[in-house]
């Protein structure tokens, strides 16, 4: 056994040699060994209460589950939808790909449209490329001065993600609402010359036949991306009326299985097909606002999610409640709203009747209180064999129709009769006669007069509108 003077010599002269050899690989070794851990430099000591401390990397990285952030170059001019979730985000890649951002909502992709249509054209933005009126997707462009934005607004097919997926390491994966059923996508692009934005082809001026190629029985009208394989099914005196309002983007295209060579088939209109009160509200709502596009004041307001339903039959959830709720809340379509106590149904799959089209129709031409009507006022105006099975309630819009002249909706889509047919159903070629033209006493806008309207962007986005002159039938 060592005494305590002979380990401390012992220690010492150990000392002495590593000191000595400082530079060598046995000092080197051994200097290694007796260094402290680095990786207990970065731990706090145990039941400090503290975690441990990550790196860099993993601070960058969001926590599983976090929403998107806004893109700090995102443009105070885009209208933000009300609650929507914004779930992702995809920076600019080249001029043809600018930056996105992905957004999820609880509300039907009507009301998303009707929204994003109001508020831009309110804005002073100018449309470039107006919605379709298709239910299942649809693509809104719009400018204004230097700024271009996409809006592609469609129903939500993904599923929401599992609570215990892993994010992948570079995108965490949002926690998506469930009960979303609207997925858009905003894309925004600054500095963008006027030639950048090209406004949808428009048919030709008034007065001129729209291109057209005749193959066999079969038409099909050359109005910008819309066409129609059956126009010449539909009567001739309407077949302008049905052009028009498709170029305008009013008339919802079905696709069928028609014998064609391209990879999609040309739709068809249906043009003998009777309408139902469903589709035709849709198209009366659009055509309304899209042929007063350059004035608010006569539009029609798309109503509220949270309203309370006027129908029992149209709940909010209905893709069509925004349209449907607003026509009734602007006292258009008769329901309690308007002091009709037994308008409580809409019944939105019957067919529509001509006496219904003349009631819904009428008030947005006159665009004041209609006349008091009776049957022999009625039967003396118009000389109807039949005015007595005409619906009371539909009376003065009938009378009020006849007050307008030869830009009566009877005239335009019936012709001369002396036969009103009151209770028959609508075709979906009268339908869109009578939705062509909105006005009253000599002055109002064709769907015509609107589609050159598009030409002039710099008087559309002066909200400027055009002067409404006395219109003719085609």
């Amino acid at each position: 056994m060592f005494s305590k003077n002979a380990r401390l010599a012992s220690l010492t002269c150990l000392l002495l040699a590593v000191t000595a050899c400082a530079n060598s690989p046995n000092a080197q070794q051994l200097e290694r060994t007796l260094a402290a851990d680095p990786d207990l430099e970065t731990n706090q000591p145990f039941g400090s209460g503290t975690s441990p401390q990550t790196t860099a990397p993993e601070r960058q990285n969001p926590p599983a589950g976090a929403l998107a952030q806004l893109p700090a170059d995102f443009p105070s001019e885009i209208p933000r939808y009300p609650d929507a979730q914004l779930v992702a985000v995809a920076p600019a890649g080249n001029e043809s790909s600018p930056p996105e951002t992905r957004w999820v909502s609880v509300d039907p992709i009507n009301a998303v449209q009707n929204f994003y249509q109001k508020e831009l054209q309110s804005s002073d933005w100018q449309i470039v490329n107006p919605p379709s009126a298709e239910v299942d997707n649809t693509t809104i462009e719009a400018r204004r001065n230097d700024l271009l934005v996409k809006i592609a607004i469609a129903p939500r097919t993904a599923p929401a993600p599992q609570p215990n997926a892993s994010p992948a390491p570079t995108q965490p994966s949002p926690v998506i609402d469930p009960a979303a059923s609207t997925e858009f996508t905003i894309q925004y692009q600054r500095n963008v010359p006027d030639t950048a934005a090209t406004p949808t082809p428009l048919p030709q001026a008034s007065g001129e036949t729209s291109a057209q190629t005749q193959t066999g029985d079969s038409v099909t009208s050359n109005t910008g991306d819309r066409s129609f394989n059956d126009l010449s099914q539909a009567p001739q005196e309407l077949q302008q009326y049905i052009t028009d309002l498709s170029a305008l983007g009013v008339l919802s295209l079905e696709p069928t299985n028609t014998k064609s060579s391209q990879a999609d088939p040309i739709p068809q209109f249906d043009p003998g097909k009777i309408i139902n009160r469903r589709e035709f509200a849709r198209w009366l709502f659009e055509a309304n606002n899209r042929i007063q596009a350059t004035r608010p004041s006569l539009q029609i307001r798309a109503a509220s999610s949270a309203a309370q339903p006027a129908f029992r039959d149209v709940p909010r959830n209905d893709p069509d409640f925004s349209v449907i709720q607003g026509l009734a809340e602007a006292g258009i379509i008769p329901s309690s709203l308007s002091g009709d106590g037994t308008a409580v149904l809409f019944r939105p799959d019957a067919p529509l009747t001509r006496e219904q089209l003349l009631h819904w129709k009428v008030p947005l031409d006159t665009r004041q209180a209609l006349p008091n009507a009776s049957l022999e006022s009625v039967k003396e105006s118009w000389g109807f064999q039949d005015t007595a099975r005409i619906d009371p309630k539909a009376l003065r819009a009938v009378l009020a129709d006849f007050q307008n002249g030869d830009q009566s909706n009877i005239r335009r889509v019936f012709g001369y009769t002396t036969l009103l047919q009151p209770k028959k159903p609508v075709t979906r070629a009268e339908a869109a006669s009578a939705i062509w033209f909105f006005g009253n006493g000599g002055e109002g806008m064709t769907a015509q007069e609107a589609l050159k309207a598009q030409q002039q962007p710099d008087r559309a986005q002066n909200n400027q509108p055009p002067q409404p002159q006395p219109t003719a039938a085609p």
